[in-house]
């Protein structure tokens, strides 16, 4: 656990969730991406917890978290935070979220707008049609459509494959994404592969990806998001526009050039620098 921060536990919207939590000021909800836990974030918690009351979520079905069979959609799981949110007596928060957990900041943004006050999200934002166009926009020399986006669209045989074996997965993802795979500790990459290593967990995390079909027709009746957003993009830069064209009116794009796709860990400092002056 990192110094400062308190592991704790909130029962909401039928499920278990796991919370890191410590700093003070204003609220801050950090959600995270897949294949990875809450710990995504050690490297900028600390710092941010300078100024605000830092809570990282391990989402519905990863890591310390319920896995439970079904609720995987995004609406769902924003409501998960949503209620966690109001657990911790809560009214108002800024939330940033990257990967899923980018997915999940949006629709919290769309549905409980009462709850937000900005919307930081980083590579990959909510399901949209351009999922479907991928092969558009990604970049030179990455495999035409995302291996892993059909792989976990399978029903068994993931956890049949991966059980026990995660840390290869782990391992490939982090050294096809990342610029900077040094980034990446031997004990970050098993502290990961441990936390999928099971049938119950890879299940689950394939569940984030089962679900974007019923994402995309979701957010078609979300209304526009007019609260301030912060788009930072790294790998999937171009995605990231993409995903947000038409959907909110007050966007700020930054593009942390060179950098790969896990932003929280291989580009800390930035990272910290763009939240900490967009939620001030």
């Amino acid at each position: 656990m990192l110094e400062g921060f308190d592991s704790r536990f909130a029962d909401v919207n039928g499920t278990r969730l796991h919370y890191v939590i410590g700093g003070e000021g204003d609220p801050l909800v950090l959600l995270p991406g897949w294949p990875r836990t809450w710990y995504q974030f050690h490297k900028i918690m600390p710092r941010l917890a300078e100024r605000y009351q830092v809570i990282a979520v391990d989402l519905r079905g990863m890591g310390d978290s319920d896995k439970p069979v079904h609720g995987y959609d995004k609406k769902t799981m924003a409501r998960d935070i949503y209620e966690l949110v109001r657990s911790l007596g809560l009214n108002q928060v800024n939330v940033a979220g990257e990967d899923i957990g980018s997915m999940v900041a949006h629709s919290f943004a769309a549905n409980h707008p009462e709850a937000i006050r900005k919307l930081a999200l980083w590579e990959a934002g909510h399901p949209t049609e351009a999922f479907n166009e991928v092969r558009a926009l990604t970049q030179p020399g990455q495999p035409t459509t995302p291996w892993w986006f059909a792989f976990n669209e399978l029903h068994g045989l993931p956890e049949k494959l991966a059980e026990g074996r995660f840390r290869y997965i782990v391992d490939w993802l982090i050294d096809f994404h990342a610029t900077t795979p040094e980034a990446f500790s031997e004990e970050t990459r098993d502290l990961y592969a441990a936390a999928y290593n099971t049938p119950d967990a890879i299940r689950a995390g394939n569940g984030w990806y089962q679900t974007f079909q019923q994402d995309i027709v979701d957010l078609k009746d979300y209304p526009v998001l007019t609260l301030p957003v912060l788009a930072l993009g790294g790998f999937y830069y171009p995605l990231m526009v993409a995903q947000l064209e038409g959907r909110a009116t007050d966007v700020r794009f930054v593009e942390l050039k060179g950098a790969g796709h896990y932003l929280a860990e291989e580009r800390p400092d930035e990272v910290v620098r763009e939240l900490t002056e967009f939620f001030a």
